[in-house]
């Protein structure tokens, strides 16, 4: 089984930095460049069904119809496929709590408990202790592929995924001239969103969605996702995307089990603060690309008519990583997410927390849309998703600093851009690959092999 906890720093500063420039020696930085498929490479249709097993079957053609949109929607979907194909490339043996799923879209703005925003990676359902160099390379490959779903040559793609590796590069290097106590207190202010673009209509624009954040509260969610019914709030329905389910489905009694198990995984202040408010409705929601088709709902807690709180229920599965770095030492996939999530972000919601519901499914549980914003990548300029990459790289770096050996990756990285223009190619080579098996999910549905429902 995989250590949930990564070992512990036991060497000096200087011999970690000395033994990450070794490493160049067994692995160079260009060597990183590489992508081939292996000849026993699987197939891509076959591991995409492969990641469908246990989602509700209801939902999979919805799924489908979604990574159906694009080869960057493809991409977002396909986490399972590029994960395979990570393990055969060059790694440097030095491991970090990884997302797993590190692309463009899986990074935004949300509310740390002192209510303060910050921009950090918030997906965490793939995280696992694996190669720091995976999530770096599934980034800058989501770089270029977002570049050409904007209608943006490669050359220019492959400029922005070097923004975020060199980002990444300089503020790892940076954080190996820190202590391990500044490391953890690092944020990045959502203001930092407002650097990323010179574009005044777009800084007017994300302005707006920081101003919205700030401002949103429980209280306008209410209004926004629920109606009074027979003098009660409910969540609106909106097939298939929210509904009730049906009150004879074990989904529903589980749903609702997971509140008496989940508190006590909480700290005793926010078991406390949730023991104030009691369930009044819980419905299905359907969220996502990767995650869809997994038991995802969310719940509406009530303590006064005005005193609200929303939750988010979400399933939670193994590790896409697991099949290539080992099992989570966690006998519970949430509580994996939840560890994950509290190492690599730089705060974490009061409320998140875990259980597993009476069906045997592992949830776990967050406040819904609790200030959060996200950069609409669609519409970007070159220059604005250059700056983003950067944004990227950087908070992929805080997050590696905080669990990995921060020194010897900073000693392998070294200062010139060869790591940097390697990973720009291996991004290039790749979104050909993910082209191509987009390509094939494309046959597949226009053969009647895979069906798809649009919603």
């Amino acid at each position: 089984m995989h250590s949930p906890n990564l070992p512990p720093q036991s060497r000096s500063r200087a011999e970690s930095i000395a033994f990450g420039k070794e490493l160049r020696t067994k692995v160079s930085r260009s060597s990183h460049s590489q992508w081939q498929p292996t000849p026993d490479r699987s197939e891509p249709i076959g591991l995409l069904a492969a990641s469908n097993e246990g989602r509700l079957p209801e939902l999979v053609p919805i799924r489908y119809g979604r990574m159906l949109a694009s080869p960057f929607a493809f991409l977002r979907g396909a986490a399972s496929i590029m994960a395979a194909d990570l393990s055969k490339t060059p790694q440097t043996g030095i491991e970090v709590q990884a997302c797993g799923d590190c692309h463009l879209s899986n990074f935004g703005g949300y509310a740390t408990p002192e209510r303060n925003l910050v921009f950090d990676v918030n997906d965490f359902d793939e995280t696992l202790p694996a190669p720091w160099e995976w999530d770096v390379k599934r980034l800058a490959t989501s770089i270029v592929v977002a570049a050409r779903s904007l209608e943006l040559s490669d050359k220019i793609g492959w400029i922005a995924a070097i923004a975020a590796v060199q980002s990444y590069r300089e503020h790892l290097n940076e954080y190996a001239q820190m202590t391990a106590l500044d490391v953890w207190y690092a944020q990045i202010g959502v203001e930092s969103l407002l650097t990323f673009t010179s574009n005044p209509k777009e800084q007017q624009k994300l302005k707006s969605e920081v101003h919205k954040a700030r401002a949103f509260t429980p209280l306008l969610g209410l209004h926004k996702l629920t109606a009074t019914v027979d003098g009660q709030q409910r969540f609106i329905d909106n097939p298939p995307l929210v509904s009730h389910p049906d009150p004879k489905d074990p989904l529903a009694a589980e749903m609702l089990s997971v509140f008496h198990k989940y508190r006590q995984t909480l700290r005793d202040d926010a078991r406390l603060l949730l023991d104030r408010y009691h369930v009044v409705d819980v419905a299905m929601k359907v969220v996502g690309v990767g995650s869809l088709g997994t038991r995802c709902g969310m719940a509406l807690l009530v303590a006064e008519d005005d005193d609200v709180l929303f939750l988010q229920i979400k399933e939670a599965r193994a590790s896409i990583l697991e099949p290539h770095v080992g099992k989570s030492g966690y006998g519970n996939h949430a509580q994996r997410v939840v560890a994950g999530q509290h190492l690599m972000q730089a705060a974490s919601d009061i409320f998140l927390g875990w259980t597993t519901g009476d069906c045997g499914h592992d949830y776990y549980l967050r406040q819904l849309r609790d200030m959060k914003t996200s950069v609409e990548i669609e519409g970007m300029s070159e220059q604005d998703l250059k700056g983003y990459a950067h944004l990227c790289g950087w908070a992929l770096a805080r997050s590696h600093a905080r669990s990995g050996d921060r020194f010897a990756i900073a000693g392998y990285l070294g200062q010139n851009d060869k790591f940097d223009r390697a990973i720009a190619d291996f991004a290039v080579a790749y979104a050909d690959q993910n082209d191509r098996d987009y390509q094939q999910l494309v046959n597949a549905v226009a053969t009647g092999q895979i069906k798809v429902l649009q919603a």
